[in-house]
């Protein structure tokens, strides 16, 4: 396994424009194919990741062909996949490592009458638990197997599709969305509720491609403790859908690693250019906020109904520590560890609470987290669903494993940055699933 090493370093100043969201590409590319016509995507993620995708959806029989920065699409139809698929009782998909891809396409492919597939992809995403989606598409009328009843492969067999209203154990966009897909295909109304918001790429792009969705609040417990409301989302039987055109922004997830670096490393002064601001994706900057960070968003301009800005950030050298749970794990679910970072460099304790979501990542992120700022000097405890840090201003430096795992790769690299003695980063190249030239783009901002 390579090691790769970030020494002390600083300040970052400079401006960056992040890759393009991969929640996004992710259903940008299935929307498409879903689609009748051609659509082009542009600014779609060049990654492992969503390159999966494509060879998904081109395994599906879309058409799929590069143009530059963009990917043009040849969509065949919502109920494409079952079509194309007769006299052929199965067929095989590799998910390679993409999480968001195995958790969505069985939406789509439950509703393909008889037809089946195999999903499956690498070691890590044969950890990652798929129950979650499996219970509810069964409850509509699919055959979904899984191995030892909640791990890939999956096993998916088309079947006549009821819609549900169904309640989510606990909120996640992925399975959300793979209910609104298989409502497509499915008799009557489909309804999700969440228990407190979750990213809404799918709702906005289904409305783009001429898809009634409904939304409103919900009448949950979280609403009555002050917290961010839940919702229902509901949807209907289609017959199609179009895109035509899609237009990805730059990836919060994504620059949420330069933004705070920018933070925690002395005399920095960052600005992100073309991030996506979505209410439902940028929780961390409330966290921030509170932490007393100085972070200034400094333009904002809606592209294809997601808004669009540019974030400052600068070093900020009194932080505090803050408690982080309920409504805000849903919209900081991929910033969390990063959360426990700024609290490494902050005075007195931040704890996250109710994040038992973390440990089915790519990893489990709380454990991964806990044992690898550890090993940088970190003073930080966890327990089944969070973990605490107690604040020191800083980070002595050390060595980190990021377990194969891309957003604890880019976290090594900059608690390297921040830390007295830098880090070495073991697996870094992890790093290439979402965000291929991050650590060119980091260097670049010290140079």
């Amino acid at each position: 396994m390579a090691t790769t090493r970030f020494d002390s370093a600083g300040p970052l100043r400079g401006e960056l424009r992040p890759p393009p969201d991969k929640s996004i590409s992710h259903r940008a590319a299935i929307l498409s194919a879903m689609g009748e016509g051609p659509t082009t995507v542009e600014n779609y993620l060049v990654a492992a990741d969503t390159r999966s995708t494509l060879d998904a959806v081109a395994a599906l029989g879309a058409g799929v062909e590069r143009e530059g920065d963009a990917v043009r699409i040849e969509g065949i139809g919502l109920r494409g996949p079952g079509e194309r698929a007769a006299g052929d009782s199965s067929r095989e998909i590799d998910v390679g490592n993409a999480g968001t891809l195995l958790r969505l396409l069985p939406g789509w492919l439950a509703g393909q009458g008889s037809a089946a597939w195999r999903l499956d992809g690498d070691e890590s995403i044969r950890r990652r638990p798929v129950d979650r989606i499996a219970d509810p598409l069964r409850l509509m009328g699919a055959k979904v197997e899984c191995r030892d009843g909640r791990l890939p492969p999956v096993w998916v067999q088309g079947g006549r599709l009821n819609g549900i209203d169904y309640e989510l154990p606990v909120a996640s966009a992925q399975v959300k969305s793979c209910v609104l897909l298989a409502g497509l295909l499915a008799e009557g109304e489909t309804t999700v509720v969440e228990p407190a918001p979750t990213r809404d790429h799918t709702e906005l792009m289904l409305r783009a491609a001429g898809i009634p969705v409904r939304v409103e609040p919900a009448s949950t417990p979280i609403a009555i403790r002050g917290e961010l409301p839940g919702r229902r989302v509901a949807v209907g039987l289609a017959e199609r859908l179009e895109l035509g055109r899609v237009v990805v922004p730059g990836d919060f997830s994504s620059a949420a690693f330069a933004l705070v670096a920018a933070v925690i490393v002395g005399g920095s002064e960052v600005t992100l250019s073309e991030v996506g601001l979505n209410p439902t994706r940028v929780g961390l900057l409330g966290i921030l906020n509170r932490m007393g960070a100085s972070i200034e968003v400094v333009e904002q301009t809606p592209a294809g109904g997601e808004p669009v800005g540019a974030i400052r950030a600068r070093h900020s050298p009194a932080l505090e520590g803050v408690r982080v749970g309920g409504g805000d794990i849903s919209l900081t679910i991929d910033e969390l560890p990063l959360v426990a970072l700024a609290g490494c460099f902050a005075e007195g304790s931040t704890v996250v609470s109710g994040a038992a979501e973390l440990r089915h990542k790519e990893s489990d992120r709380i454990a991964t987290v806990v044992e690898g700022l550890r090993g940088l000097g970190a003073s930080i405890e966890a327990t089944d669903d969070r973990f605490a840090v107690e604040g020191a201003g800083g980070l002595s430096g050390g060595a980190i494993d990021a377990h194969g795992d891309h957003r604890l790769a880019m976290l090594g690299a900059v608690a390297g940055l921040a830390s007295l003695k830098g880090a070495e980063v073991a697996g870094f190249d992890a790093a290439g699933v979402s965000y291929p030239g991050f650590e060119a783009d980091l260097r670049s901002l010290l140079s």
